[in-house]
């Protein structure tokens, strides 16, 4: 069997699924006969976070023919066009609490898994701050940031325990 330096790369990737996609490329290759092998970034020439797919110097042409003829992969759907996901604002004051504010809007945003983009620079003080949500999830950020204003700051220091209390729990092996 040749040794790895005698072997080319014919496929690489450094996206977050690249292992995976690297074992399907080897697998087609192995099925067509080649000689496949995965490498990672413990091997030199492969940059960090990378795989590769080798195959000996002499089935390159070859292997590299079979890739080619591959249908091409769908980089990605095509994004939603819907107005739902349009981004709206829930919060915005150009007050001198603005951005704390704001913060405490993003942590009870985080808390419900609701996405949020926070506009505001705190270099320009004069300009305001805003929390923007989806528009389809608009009513249901509205709802959690009431529902946060009236539990009041006694139902966040008791969220925060019982959070402290898990974590402590889960780093204790219980």
């Amino acid at each position: 069997m040749p040794e790895d330096s005698e072997r080319v790369p014919v496929f690489r990737s450094a996206d977050p699924d690249a292992l995976e996609k690297a074992e399907e490329m080897q697998d087609l290759l192995l099925d067509a006969g080649f000689s496949a092998v995965i490498v990672d970034s413990a091997t030199e020439g492969v940059p960090p976070g990378a795989f590769e797919v080798r195959v000996p110097t002499l089935q390159q042409a070859d292997a590299q023919k079979l890739i080619d003829t591959q249908p091409a992969v769908p980089i990605a759907e095509s994004p939603d066009p819907s107005q739902g996901l349009d981004m709206v604002p829930v919060f915005a004051s150009d007050s001198a609490d603005a951005e704390l504010l704001a913060a405490g809007i993003c942590s009870i945003l985080e808390g419900q898994d609701i996405p949020f983009l926070v506009v505001g620079g705190s270099m320009f003080p004069s300009l305001p701050f805003e929390v923007k949500v989806p528009k389809n999830r608009l009513e249901e950020a509205r709802r959690a940031i009431t529902e946060a204003e009236e539990a009041g700051p006694a139902a966040a220091d008791e969220g925060e325990r019982e959070s402290e209390a898990e974590s402590g729990a889960s780093e204790s092996g219980v």
